[in-house]
């Protein structure tokens, strides 16, 4: 769930996080007959927004409930149920993971708890995911590209066209640049890639629109579910990949992405260059989000970071964003590049600098998740769990990979 902001509304708990056996109270509220037999506290569940429990009933299901704690809590609570609800029997067949189910809600105060079935399986830390396991994500991202759009337009839900997901790119680009805080060497290499016509040839599809490695169950090196739904979409198909390049071992992101081809069957040449685009703007957002927070930490985190990406493409010029090398055309503009580095000792981002050191992959990655910045954030403006997208502050993302 995304973390809240500063004030907690009067119809949220301001203290301490109900108990589970408050919780299991309000289940037998919200699913009529059901009898909890045990009840613990979900330890997945993140922050300040949700309270959550794992339950077990006298007739051996198991349930999690859960209760908004905050407003942006309820908001993505709310976008959450409006996507599970569009996810119908039939929809969910054609995937090869289990979704969660919606079995029952009731009032708490201002807002609602709401109880779905449990999805079995281990939450994924980016880490740990190995090659087999990335295999498996990517066949599952796949069959969610390959959803019927009819899923999401009959829903209301947002549709974005190519055009769409270039312009707010350059929303983005646009208010980064006026906070005055983004390096030249970066703005050119974002103005470049947003004028590249090729890399906006893409035919958009359904997409989760918010994934990250803690989107993920498993068991062994098999997706068993995918959680937090709350940002489906038809959209940018990149967007659901670009995180896995957060990973230290290179193999990971080229294993998911020759598995998410083979399984969608269609090959997109600019797939891998969109998803570094995406990443390296995530970085923005994140500043944007510290500006407009007016966080200092956050601001600082983030200007440290662009410099350390900075610092990355420069010294690995490999990796252009354009067809054409973005490499400057003189010697002096690779000094004057130069000059706008990061000096040594500025450090790489954190949990990221794994990518800096990622090698090629084949038609594919994009960068990731920090699970080491001062927070994350997501969509909305309001703090997220890494890998939210959003659009003026979604989670920053690490150093380009080589394509």
């Amino acid at each position: 769930m995304a973390q809240g902001g500063r004030g907690v509304p009067a119809a949220y708990p301001g203290g301490m996080a109900r108990s589970p056996l408050t919780l299991a109270a309000l289940a037998t509220a919200a699913v009529p007959g059901l009898d909890v037999t045990h009840a613990s506290r979900l330890s997945s569940s993140r922050g300040r927004d949700v309270d959550a429990a794992v339950l077990t009933s006298r007739d051996g299901r198991h349930l999690v409930i859960r209760v908004p704690r905050t407003e942006p809590g309820e908001a993505e609570q709310s976008a959450d149920l409006v996507a599970l609800r569009a996810l119908s029997d039939g929809v969910r067949s054609r995937l090869p993971f289990a979704v969660p189910r919606l079995v029952g809600q009731t009032p708490v105060g201002g807002t609602r708890a709401i109880v779905h079935e449990f999805v079995d399986g281990d939450p994924v830390a980016l880490e740990a995911i190995t090659p087999g396991l990335a295999s498996s994500i990517g066949r599952a991202i796949a069959a969610v590209h390959a959803l019927p759009t009819s899923v999401v337009s009959d829903a209301g839900l947002p549709h974005l066209r190519a055009i769409d997901v270039m312009r707010e790119s350059l929303a983005t680009l646009d208010r980064a640049s006026e906070t005055g805080l983004v390096p030249a060497g970066l703005l050119r290499r974002w103005e470049l890639a947003s004028e590249d016509q090729s890399l906006w040839q893409f035919t958009p599809t359904v997409i989760n629109g918010g994934l990250s490695a803690g989107s993920f169950l498993s068991i062994g090196e098999t997706v068993t579910g995918v959680l937090g739904w709350s940002r489906l979409q038809i959209a940018d198909p990149a967007r659901d990949l670009f995180w896995l390049l957060g990973s230290a071992d290179a193999a990971v992101p080229e294993s998911a992405f020759e598995a998410y081809h083979e399984a969608r069957g269609i090959h997109d040449r600019e797939l891998a260059r969109r998803a570094v685009f995406a990443a390296e703007l995530e970085v923005a957002r994140w500043l944007l989000h510290g500006t407009t927070s007016q966080s200092t930490e956050i601001t600082d985190d983030a200007v440290e970071m662009l410099h350390a990406l900075l610092d990355r493409v420069h010294r690995d010029m490999t990796n252009p964003l354009t067809m054409e090398q973005d490499r400057p055309a003189s010697l002096t503009d690779a000094h004057d590049l130069a000059e706008l580095g990061a000096p040594d000792s500025v450090r790489l981002m954190p949990a990221s600098a794994a990518l800096a050191s990622a090698s090629p992959v084949s038609a594919s990655p994009v960068s990731p998740v920090w699970a080491g910045s001062a927070a994350s954030v997501g969509s909305g403006g309001s703090p997220a769990s890494p890998g939210s997208s959003g659009s003026a502050a979604t989670p920053p993302t690490p150093p380009t990979p080589r394509d």
